[in-house]
């Protein structure tokens, strides 16, 4: 395969979401079978790991509009790598608590939302419009590869060893995308443009989303989606081991079966892409994660392998159909906003959506303390049903193809 810059892209998105999902699912089984957290405690470790998402974000959007994006991407890397190095150190001092754990998770998470929203600026400079749902899909098969791949190797390695080992294999993989984004192929960027003030440079980037009634649509429909989503990832784990009695290696292979789902929906979106309209593509995601949610919910009246086997079919379809929504709505936000605020729109989009990830996890965390762990998952299934609704109700269902550009004047009136 030509080592081309979409290549080295991807092969650096391989190793970067790869260290962010090993990290992902050793940090929770850190807490729970090192350090003792309840049910409240990782919920609120959950949102400290996400306040990264809702902070930094719009910092990240105006830097990767700003200053070559390979560099943005290859620090973020270079951060995440030390910081994961430095975990083990303390677990292994025996000097890691919850609250240092809650620490290095928060700045962990502020690498990764650096890295994500400088790719999704750097994937239009270097991609052809037409060619922008291919090469999404190339980008995200890397994700999902990792998503696939990363809980199950956390997992195997906690139940070998511990957690903290985990986390050292996570901090080579970042090291590996260090690499691949200060390789010389990757220094093909967009020059350095225009730098109008902070303030006004995010009232452009608002003005887009908040008129576009499309991008309007993704925002609403994601922000439910995120919020469900971390009301069930708070109270996963616990319910996994302490209802269920999952293994630790268990538990990393349900999550690893929406890695599964992630990898086939990749491989198979340029078929799907053909076949049916780009805005039936994208409701793919929201329906199949309603269903998703029902079939975990259903695990919390069955035991045992009924109860696994339900684990493994909620995650496989968190994985398959979210991913069409994300080469979909990703390939339309890039091809219809100007590059020179792509950066901005991205980032915009990640705080409305990704933003969602405390109030969930802790909304999450209190209702599966107070009124049950099973109650926070039926939470989730309603906040499914949620999605669904906003998307249906706007122009998606009726969007055939990528439609036209905006006009840079459109964006500034």
């Amino acid at each position: 395969m030509p080592i081309n810059p979409l290549n080295r892209l991807s092969f650096a998105n391989l190793a970067a979401n790869g260290a962010e999902q090993l990290a992902m699912a050793a940090i929770p089984l850190m807490a729970a079978l090192t350090l003792g957290a309840t049910a409240e405690t990782m919920g609120a470790l959950s949102a400290v790991q996400t306040l990264p998402f809702l902070l930094f974000s719009l910092v990240a959007g105006i830097w990767a509009d700003r200053m070559p994006r390979h560099l943005l991407m290859a620090g973020s890397e270079a951060g995440r790598a030390l910081l994961l190095v430095l975990v083990p150190v303390l677990a292994f001092a025996g000097w890691l608590d919850l609250v240092s754990l809650g620490l290095l998770g928060f700045a962990l998470s502020a690498c990764t939302v650096m890295f994500n929203v400088a790719a999704q600026a750097y994937l239009p400079a270097i991609v052809a419009r037409e060619g922008l749902p291919a090469a999404n899909a190339k980008i995200e098969f890397t994700r999902a590869a990792a998503v696939f791949l990363g809980p199950g190797i956390a997992g195997a390695i906690a139940g070998w060893t511990s957690p903290a080992w985990a986390l050292a294999v996570s901090a080579v993989t970042s090291a590996m995308a260090v690499l691949l984004m200060l390789s010389p192929g990757m220094r093909r960027d967009l020059p350095v443009t225009a730098r109008p003030p902070i303030r006004r440079a995010l009232a452009e980037g608002l003005v887009v989303v908040w008129r576009h009634p499309l991008l309007r649509a993704i925002a609403g429909c994601a922000m439910a989606w995120n919020f469900s989503w971390f009301v069930l990832m708070a109270v996963f784990v616990l319910f996994a081991v302490n209802t269920l009695g999952l293994t630790p290696a268990q538990v990393g292979i349900a999550l690893g079966a929406q890695g599964l789902g992630m990898l086939l929906a990749a491989l198979a979106a340029p078929t799907i892409h053909a076949r049916l309209r780009l805005g039936i593509m994208i409701i793919l995601g929201p329906a199949t994660s309603l269903f998703a949610a029902l079939a975990i919910g259903a695990s919390t009246m069955l035991r045992d392998d009924a109860a696994f086997a339900m684990l493994l079919t909620g995650f496989f379809l968190f994985g398959f159909g979210p991913m069409l929504w994300t080469i979909g709505q990703t390939s339309l936000r890039q091809a219809i906003v100007p590059l020179r605020l792509i950066g901005r729109v991205s980032a915009i989009q990640q705080v409305a959506t990704l933003g969602m990830r405390p109030l969930g996890a802790l909304v999450g965390g209190v209702v599966g303390e107070r009124f049950g762990l099973e109650a926070a998952i039926w939470l989730a299934v309603a906040g499914y049903g949620v999605q669904l609704a906003v998307i249906l109700l706007s122009q998606m269902p009726a969007l055939t193809a990528l439609p036209p550009a905006m006009e840079e004047e459109g964006v500034a009136a």
